[in-house]
């Protein structure tokens, strides 16, 4: 019997500390996007605004994160990076969702040529890794904000297709979708009112698998030259411009951008793993 409730508080100690960890990514999350909504109202300083005889100071009231090599206020600029940093995953997963989804739903109902005909798209897409795909477009293309994420919304359209579309199978072939046949439905009907609704806890969970991968990535890009450009106040930008400061002592600008991102990330990743566990939807 002491065994047993012994078991019981270790077991109950354990579930505390995952909803401890979830409630905590949770809150990390929300604060996140709440700062990228208030942003213009919650930078101390113009994030922008250069002032080289106060280039490098160190923590303070006026500063408390420090400034960067051209005396810029760095907790201005993370708050304010915060919008793009944040904006551009959400468009991945907002675009490469609506996509991925509706070929997954369109080959889960008619079947046949179609669905190998999207099949054989998604393995063609699944070639190109995001991120090469994603530096290529901006090196044709011209660098910013717009030609990365347009190509890794691409890229990550066979990575929620594939899941669409297998969960989507599944209910293409439950009794209350030939019920609702049977009742004179239509597809359109049926799918907009039935089946998507069905899915969507699974699209959600794929969402926010994606956001995490594709913060990475618009970060990666934005760290090579290929993404947002000077004087944008973006974290994958700030770490690039922050490097040649780390060999002259003052490594700030670099840790502090990529200790934002690493948060962030993985906040998202818990959040995620919690949605996979209560909604029963896995990593694509």
């Amino acid at each position: 019997m002491t065994a047993l409730v012994m078991t019981g508080r270790a077991f109950s100690l354990k579930i505390g500390k995952i909803r401890f960890v979830y409630v905590g990514a949770l809150l990390i999350c929300g604060s996140a996007v709440l700062i990228a909504l208030f942003a213009p109202w919650l930078t101390p300083h113009d994030p922008n605004a250069v002032d080289p005889l106060d280039a490098y100071a160190a923590f303070s009231g006026a500063h408390p994160l420090g400034t960067d090599d051209l005396g810029r206020d760095l907790l201005s600029r993370l708050i304010s990076g915060t919008r793009t940093s944040l904006a551009g995953p959400l468009i991945v997963v907002v675009a490469a969702g609506t996509m991925g989804t509706v070929l997954a739903v369109s080959a889960a109902w008619f079947g046949g040529w179609f669905d190998a005909a999207v099949s054989r798209l998604l393995d063609i897409l699944f070639a190109f890794p995001g991120l090469v795909l994603a530096i290529t477009v901006a090196a044709i293309f011209g660098a910013g904000f717009v030609a990365p994420v347009v190509a890794l919304s691409l890229a990550f359209v066979p990575m929620i297709a594939r899941v669409m579309r297998a969960a989507a199978l599944r209910e293409r072939h439950l009794p209350y979708i030939e019920a609702l046949k049977v009742q004179g439905f239509s597809a359109w009907h049926i799918c907009l009112r039935h089946l998507l609704p069905n899915l969507a806890p699974l699209l959600m969970v794929q969402a926010a698998i994606g956001f995490g991968y594709a913060m990475i990535d618009l970060a990666s890009i934005s760290f090579l030259g290929l993404g947002q450009q000077p004087p944008a106040a973006d974290w994958g930008l700030m770490i690039a411009n922050g490097q040649p400061s780390i060999l002259a002592g003052f490594p700030q600008q670099s840790i502090e951008a990529a200790v934002a991102v690493v948060i962030t990330v993985v906040a998202f990743t818990v959040v995620a793993e919690r949605l996979a566990q209560r909604f029963g939807g896995g990593a694509s």
